[in-house]
């Protein structure tokens, strides 16, 4: 299943990002929030982890509400936010950080749409046929 983002003109696949086209690139460039990049990765941490809101704004110790917010990319997150995020997700941030800057890049044309980073060493050994 494939859905587009109106606001970035990003095509997801499950977990592959697709750059419809170059015109799509030059506006989205205009446009690009890093709030409402690092909400998507969050939210997708999250949801991969099976876990639901309220587990994790518990264990971050932030209000649900505002968790949501953060998530939607309506709000911004500090520092200090972020971290205690990304500990109750038991993910570093600097894989947060990454993910989110590799986004942009694909977003902006950085990255060619074809390029895609293996997400774990498993998947990297069984592109290459030593899986």
């Amino acid at each position: 299943m494939m859905t587009t983002n109106g606001r970035t003109g990003v095509t997801r696949k499950k977990n592959d990002i697709v750059v419809n086209d170059a015109s799509h690139i030059a506006h989205a460039s205009e446009s690009i929030l890093l709030r409402h990049e690092l909400g998507d990765v969050l939210r997708s941490y999250r949801q991969r982890q099976g876990r639901t809101l309220r587990e994790v704004s518990s264990d971050a110790k932030v209000s649900l509400g505002y968790l949501s917010e953060v998530e939607r990319g309506q709000k911004e997150a500090s520092s200090e936010l972020l971290s205690s995020i990304c500990q109750a997700l038991n993910v570093p941030m600097s894989h947060v950080l990454r993910l989110v800057a590799d986004r942009i890049d694909l977003i902006e044309g950085r990255i060619p749409p074809s390029f895609k980073v293996p997400d774990t060493v498993q998947e990297a050994l069984a592109e290459v046929g030593l899986d």
